[in-house]
């Protein structure tokens, strides 16, 4: 089976997400069978390098009176999973150069690991992801070659990558992130309960 992942770094859903999926892979007969695929989604790839107003602030722009008990519901739903979503301290910058990364990772064996450390570091941390030396230090972290990400980090490797993953994300009908797509099957959300995460990673034609 092969799960691909839409998702990106400034998404808390995304994080949510992920720490479920974990939970619904992990009990799964045949876990050694699933190939996770992580694909890039970049919510807001004109964003620039520099933060600037706080996740919390943008959502008290969009929602507003209703922004503190959205943030609220949000935070308390990744408590429930063992995450600190710190949507004050939380900057939205360009994750292009993050998804780079990623697509590094994925072929070291280490995408997971980068992505789990990509969130932490913007949701919980508050940190620059698109500073390359955060980025740098936060690939090291996940067991990436030092050079290697230099390398990534001062050129343009992954680009065409992270590109591809966005035209692929329109074939297949993924507008929203998280978005799950199993075998090539049309998207289900990402977030979903455990219990149903397991439906249907058992039975993925139910989705």
């Amino acid at each position: 089976m092969k799960l691909e992942l839409y998702a990106d770094v400034l998404c808390p859903w995304c994080y949510i997400g992920k720490r479920r999926l974990a939970s619904a892979l992990a009990g799964h007969p045949d876990r050694d069978g699933i190939e996770v695929v992580w694909r890039a989604y970049e919510l807001s790839p004109d964003e620039g390098r520099t933060p600037g107003p706080t996740a919390a602030e943008a959502m008290t722009g969009w929602w507003g009176e209703q922004a503190p008990a959205r943030i609220a519901r949000i935070r308390s739903l990744g408590a429930a999973e063992g995450l600190e979503l710190n949507l004050h301290l939380a900057r939205p910058v360009n994750t292009f150069d993050a998804h780079r990364l990623v697509k590094l990772a994925a072929g070291r064996g280490r995408a997971d690991r980068m992505m789990e450390l990509l969130l932490h570091a913007y949701h919980t941390e508050g940190q620059n992801v698109a500073d390359p030396q955060v980025l740098q230090r936060l690939g090291e972290e996940a067991g990436l070659d030092a050079g290697e990400v230099r390398v990534v980090l001062d050129g343009d490797a992954y680009a065409d990558d992270v590109r591809a993953d966005r035209r692929r994300a329109a074939v297949h009908g993924v507008t929203s992130v998280p978005s799950l797509v199993i075998d090539d099957r049309p998207p289900v959300p990402g977030v979903q309960p455990v219990a149903g995460l397991r439906r249907l990673l058992h039975r993925p034609d139910q989705a």
